[in-house]
C-alpha cells in the first residue's frame, strides 16, 4: 500500500506536466522492470565499483579520483533511471499520452484521446515473453490510420482492458453531455415558440380591440 502510494505521489510529479487542469490520472505504463534493471546495471556497478576501489586504495589522490568518478556515475544513473521511467504511456479519463524521454533537455509527448481510437490490441511473442508475461500494446488512430505502441509492456492484456474501460467510460459521458446540450438547444427552441406564440395572440388580441 506505501509502496503504491509513493508510486502514484512520483508519477503525478513527473508527468503533471502533460496533463490538463481537470484531467485525472488514473495509470502510467512502463516498460518491463526487468528492462530498467538492465538500463541501470553498468552505472550501478561502475557507482560500486568505484567505492571498492577506493576500499582497497585508501588515498588521498584515490579519493579525489574516485568522487569524480562516482559523481559520473550517479549522473550516468540518472540518465538510465529517466531514459526508462520517463518512456511510458499515461493513461487519463480522456485519453492517453505517449512521451518520450530523449535527453535532458528534450522530452516529447503526443496525445490521443479515447475518440479518436480506432483499436486496441497487444502483442506476446516469443517463449521469454510468454513466460515473463510482457509484450506490446498498440493504439489504432481513427483520424490518421496510424498506430501508437509501447513495447515490451508487462501484462499488455491487463492494460488492454484497462484502457476499454476508461475508453467505455468516456464515451458514455460524452454521449451523456452531447444529449443534454440537445436537450438544452431544444428547450431554448421551445421556449422561444411559445413566446414568439404569446406575442401573436397577445397582437391578435389587440387588433380586435
Amino acid at each position: 500500500m506505501l509502496y503504491t502510494a509513493c508510486v502514484l505521489n512520483l508519477n503525478r510529479r513527473l508527468f503533471a506536466r502533460h496533463l490538463e487542469d481537470d484531467e485525472i490520472l488514473h495509470l502510467v505504463v512502463h516498460k518491463h522492470w526487468l528492462l530498467g534493471l538492465k538500463f541501470l546495471f553498468w552505472p550501478s556497478a561502475s557507482f560500486l565499483a568505484c567505492w571498492v576501489l577506493l576500499y582497497q586504495a585508501p588515498f588521498k589522490t584515490v579519493f579525489y579520483a574516485i568522487s569524480v568518478w562516482s559523481v559520473i556515475s550517479l549522473i550516468w544513473w540518472l540518465r538510465n533511471f529517466f531514459d526508462y521511467y520517463l518512456d511510458a504511456w499515461i493513461i487519463t479519463d480522456m485519453g492517453i499520452i505517449d512521451v518520450a524521454w530523449h535527453g535532458w533537455f528534450h522530452r516529447q509527448s503526443s496525445r490521443v484521446l479515447y475518440s479518436d481510437i480506432q483499436g486496441v490490441s497487444y502483442e506476446i511473442q516469443g517463449i521469454t515473453n510468454t513466460l515473463l508475461r510482457y509484450g506490446t500494446i498498440s493504439v489504432e488512430k481513427i483520424s490518421t490510420g496510424s498506430v501508437i505502441s509501447l513495447d515490451n509492456v508487462s501484462k499488455p492484456r491487463r492494460i488492454e482492458g484497462i484502457i476499454l474501460k476508461n475508453m467505455e467510460a468516456y464515451l458514455h459521458s460524452k454521449n451523456l453531455k452531447d444529449a443534454k446540450h440537445v436537450q438544452d438547444i431544444l428547450s431554448t427552441l421551445i421556449a422561444r415558440e411559445v413566446q414568439l406564440g404569446g406575442f401573436e395572440e397577445e397582437e391578435d388580441s389587440s387588433g380586435r380591440g
